[in-house]
């Protein structure tokens, strides 16, 4: 791992649950494929955005600059997560930060912070995960933390661990699936661009990003399968039941009170 003394490190709690969390890739000797490692930051705060359809993508996208950078990712989650009995404690001991959807403010603060502090921290652009492993549309927060901390943006992308995990299918028995994780270049945020408009431009290079893995899978897209979008032929839901769908679980989280928010 990289030692320099200006990258923040992780401590002993995070060390523990990171190899308790990336183990379904080790037990079950998934085939991951990272490339553009190079484009995320050896030290200094940066902004990690990752698109969302499964429950341990994450993982996979942090597991290098983890282990070969020695750079803990800081996710935001979402606060409940905070709250369990078990989860909770650990989330809190490795330093992730949660996220109240009805009032995120509190959540974008601490992420200004920790990126002040040199911190990576993983966002989750979409809010949640997508039930059609489409991208979902953005939310503007990623970008304004970055704009406020005056730090770069790096696109991430990854595809396969909806294999693995993801709502009403899972956790199963994975033996050696291909699991695909890219890196774009830095996007760096003036002070005075607008939100909305470099969020379009990020949502953009990920879509592309996703295109071209997709097209790449090592195992294609069977035709029929769960895990594949209904636009190359697989049985999850369309796009525009995904949204809909995720539209109906906005609808029951409060608007946010304050316009740095984090869900805004």
């Amino acid at each position: 791992m990289n030692e320099q003394p200006d990258v923040p490190r992780a401590n002993l709690a995070y060390r523990f649950a990171a190899a308790i969390a990336m183990s379904p890739m080790t037990l079950q000797r998934w085939r991951l494929d990272v490339e553009g490692l190079e484009h995320v930051p050896r030290a200094g705060g940066a902004v990690l955005v990752c698109n969302h359809h499964s429950f341990v993508d994450f993982f996979a996208v942090g597991r290098r600059p983890y282990r070969e950078l020695g750079r803990p990712l800081r996710i935001l989650a979402k606060a409940s997560l905070f709250r369990g009995p078990i989860l909770g404690p650990v989330f809190r001991a490795v330093g992730h930060i949660p996220v109240d959807r009805a009032a995120g403010a509190a959540a974008f603060d601490a992420a200004v912070a920790a990126l002040g502090r040199g911190e990576l921290v993983a966002v989750l652009p979409e809010q949640t995960i997508s039930p059609s492993f489409e991208l979902l549309e953005f939310k503007t927060g990623a970008v304004r933390m970055a704009q406020q901390a005056g730090v770069p943006i790096v696109p991430s992308v990854s595809w396969g661990t909806q294999r693995f995990w993801t709502p009403g299918y899972g956790p199963r028995l994975t033996w050696r699936i291909p699991v695909s994780v890219r890196f774009a270049p830095p996007v760096t945020i003036a002070p005075d661009a607008d939100p909305a408009a470099v969020t379009a431009e990020l949502r953009g290079i990920m879509s592309d990003m996703l295109l071209e893995m997709q097209r790449t899978y090592p195992d294609g897209s069977p035709a029929g399968a769960r895990w594949v979008p209904a636009r190359l032929g697989g049985s999850a839901p369309t796009f525009e039941e995904a949204a809909a769908e995720v539209e109906r679980l906005r609808s029951r989280w409060t608007p946010p009170r304050r316009t740095d928010e984090v869900g805004k």
